[in-house]
């Protein structure tokens, strides 16, 4: 496969721009990729060629907005710290990253909630992004001098990951100056989170932790199988 050059980054971006422009504009059921090509100055088949559908544009952009964060964290992870600190640094971040993305957010989410959308992420289609980001919790986690169970550091990075996307849902729905009462969110939370994550490694709540972990990867999917009969 040839490699990408650096005009086919410019138009796959240029097209990618046109189409979060006509989202925020029409909404992404009215938008057409026609629309979104006449937007961008190419042909149809050319936009198809850099993108299969809508959906797939909308990963891209979960893709941008994961990498614009990733850069803007850097520093954070290779640094050391408390938990709470790169927590914390972490999550400022992203609610940084994705501020000039506010009001596409928005129309994205009416899509984007309905379980059954590809572009839901929580969806299958979402997944490599999703294991990106919820691997930068994991070094979030790696990198403190916060020593944890080995049950609880299996499962933390998702648990992470999970509770970043209730910020990131809060956010959504901030209409406050500079989302401010997005940040005091998340500046409260995170020390809560930190004091949870700590108190959980009392060895006298070990059978109320694996009872609450077994419980989550229940409810997670990860075992289907019927409960045993009474």
């Amino acid at each position: 496969m040839t490699p990408p050059t650096a005009k086919a980054d410019q138009t796959r971006a240029r097209i990618l721009e046109a189409a979060m422009q006509l989202f925020r504009e029409k909404g992404y059921e009215q938008t057409t990729m026609r629309a979104v090509a006449d937007a961008a100055g190419v042909s149809t088949g050319n936009a198809y060629y850099y993108f299969k559908s809508k959906d797939e544009m909308i990963q891209a952009f979960y893709a941008r907005t994961h990498t614009e964060h990733l850069a803007a964290v850097g520093a954070i992870l290779e640094q050391g710290g408390t938990l709470e600190q790169r927590l914390l640094g972490v999550m400022r971040a992203k609610l940084d990253t994705i501020a000039p993305y506010h009001r596409f957010a928005g129309v994205l989410f009416r899509t984007a909630a309905d379980p059954g959308s590809p572009l839901n992420p929580f969806s299958e289609e979402s997944l490599p992004v999703r294991s990106e980001s919820t691997d930068v919790f994991a070094r979030v986690l790696k990198g403190s001098r916060t020593k944890l169970p080995e049950d609880l550091a299996a499962e933390l990075p998702q648990l992470l990951w999970t509770y970043h996307m209730g910020v990131i849902l809060f956010w959504i729905h901030d209409t406050s100056k500079g989302h401010a009462r997005s940040y005091r969110l998340m500046e409260g939370t995170v020390g809560l989170v930190v004091k949870l994550i700590k108190l959980a490694r009392n060895p006298l709540l070990a059978p109320v932790r694996k009872a609450s972990l077994k419980l989550l990867r229940e409810i997670r999917g990860d075992d289907d199988r019927p409960p045993a009969a009474a």
